[in-house]
């Protein structure tokens, strides 16, 4: 099971780029799916980080997906 989950950072990486693209866009659309985009790329890294034992890039990832919640949720009308 190793084997794929070692190649998952690739498209972890790629997921990642997309969610920055969209979030800096200034259309209210396209940012709000680069946070959608985002918690994807989050759970992406969170499977590879697992299989690799990198415990810092797991609740890094945790934290970022925190951020981005708050982000999505200040960024609805009131």
């Amino acid at each position: 099971m190793t084997d794929w989950i070692s190649w998952l950072q690739w498209p972890a990486m790629v997921v990642t780029v997309i969610a920055a693209w969209f979030t800096g866009s200034t259309s209210k659309w396209r940012r709000k799916w680069g946070f959608w985009i985002f918690l994807a790329s989050n759970a992406l890294w969170i499977v590879w980080a697992y299989d690799a034992r990198a415990w810092a890039l797991i609740i890094l990832q945790v934290f970022l997906a925190v951020v981005n919640i708050r982000g999505a949720k200040k960024n609805e009308p009131d």
